[in-house]
């Protein structure tokens, strides 16, 4: 047998390896063998009689736990096992938690130590309590939207329309005690990144790897998240191309909405929202890569995932909101949707790259033989059409509320605030619009 998750091999015995017996305890359990090489060959230990004794005492001692040692001789030479079981409670060394994965041993910090903690004492990091959250900061407009799904997916009573926001806070077990948890800031709150930051959508149109044309960054709620950069990826980002049915013009996207939709939503909930990092789409003319700091279930992996097994969500609190919206239809079934629309648009299924660093999903378009792949043309009207579309709304809101702030403009739209300076700026220049009185206590004035 050669090293794994579950054995190690050691030539001699050192005070140190109790971090591995402690590796092996917060992991799965498994067996250090003392006095055998690293390819599994018996080199024999000298001292076995005393270690019998001294190992369990240290380890009882330092770690807390009990581990059963014993004695086995091969070729007139002795070696001993460690056997760890694996323990439902943290076992630390010295303060320090350390981690059986693979063959190596890691020690836990940061946010990987929240989330074993957190796993350990059967909790997940959207339950987590929250001091210090007033209810009246939640976003009224997020509850309205969320009342609004939820009746059209039929998936709750109809008195969830008459509910109060603190109804449905404990309807979607949001509450303990008197503290809000995690997901509830993410879900309904005004500015969830007070709470945990990170908590954005990042969207990038790329001509080359390193030639970024455009971005954009969507914040707020995760239903205003889900909405805003879907309807951002259809209108801003993707190019629909054109072909003739007969005398009818057809427009077609490279990927399928709805797979697209299915990416979004499975980085929403699977998210490591505690690692501080935006969920990331990288656009391009001819590919679309989905980017997102999240993890899989313990001991899965992307096979497995894309054998249309259900998995746990990472964040089962935020998943169960979706599937009560009917953004979701079930657990575990994003992946399978995405595979399905693919297959019935024509498209071939995204690739999947599961890495320690999070997941990436990567559509790939092949463009029509009728169109013009010479991206550049396309690219500027499609930027153009997005400043033209962006200057026009702000022609209305000012002519809605002339008081009206960049911020709020900015909110409205759904583009950053510089972003709408750009456009107030060159309209001015143009003539078109003015500002009468000062940056507070002056308004807009609509010339053209």
């Amino acid at each position: 047998m050669t090293e794994s998750q579950n054995i190690e091999y050691k030539k001699s015995w050192r005070d140190e390896y109790l971090k591995w017996i402690c590796g092996f305890a917060n992991a799965q359990g498994g067996s250090i063998y003392i006095g055998k090489d690293d390819d599994g060959n018996v080199v024999g230990i000298k001292n076995a009689k005393k270690l019998l004794e001294d190992i369990p005492n240290k380890v009882r001692d330092i770690l807390g736990i009990i581990v059963e040692v014993n004695s086995y001789i091969q070729n007139e030479k002795e070696f001993l096992e460690i056997k760890v079981d694996a323990y439902p409670t943290p076992v630390s060394y010295k303060g320090q938690y350390h981690f059986r994965s693979g063959s190596t041993k890691q020690e836990l910090k940061g946010a990987a130590l929240d989330r074993f903690l957190l796993n350990k004492q059967g909790l997940n990091w959207d339950g987590v309590p929250l001091p210090n959250i007033d209810p009246g900061d939640f976003d009224s407009n997020a509850f309205n939207r969320f009342r609004s799904m939820v009746m059209k997916s039929g998936r709750m009573e109809e008195s969830v329309m008459k509910d109060t926001k603190e109804n449905i806070i404990e309807n979607l077990m949001l509450k303990e005690g008197e503290y809000i948890k995690r997901a509830a800031a993410l879900l309904f709150h005004k500015t969830p990144e007070r709470f945990v930051t990170g908590a954005y959508v990042k969207i990038g149109f790329f001509r080359t790897d390193a030639d970024l044309l455009y971005q954009d960054e969507i914040h707020g709620n995760l239903f205003m998240q889900a909405e805003k950069t879907l309807d951002l990826l259809l209108t801003k980002y993707l190019k629909a191309y054109i072909s003739y049915e007969g005398i009818q013009r057809v427009e077609k996207y490279l990927f399928p909405r709805n797979a697209l939709r299915e990416a979004l939503l499975n980085a929403i909930i699977h998210k490591d929202y505690s690692s501080g990092v935006p969920i990331q789409i990288s656009v391009y003319e001819d590919k679309i890569y989905f980017w997102n700091n999240g993890r899989l279930p313990e001991n899965w992996t992307v096979e497995r995932l894309l054998g249309k097994h259900p998995s746990q969500p990472y964040n089962p609190l935020i998943a169960n909101a979706f599937f009560r919206t009917g953004l979701i239809e079930a657990w575990g079934r994003g992946i399978e949707k995405i595979l399905n629309e693919c297959k019935q648009h024509n498209t071939q299924p995204p690739v999947f790259n599961y890495e320690p660093s999070g997941l990436m999903l990567l559509f790939k378009g092949i463009i029509p033989d009728s169109q013009d792949k010479s991206s550049s043309e396309s690219i500027q009207k499609s930027s153009l059409k997005s400043s033209l579309k962006s200057s026009l709304k702000i022609v209305l809101f000012m002519q809605e509320d002339k008081n009206i702030t960049i911020p709020e403009i900015a909110k409205k739209i759904g583009i950053t605030e510089r972003g709408v300076k750009k456009q107030i700026s060159k309209m001015k220049a143009d003539g078109k619009i003015k500002r009468v009185g000062p940056d507070k206590g002056g308004y807009w004035e609509v010339l053209k």
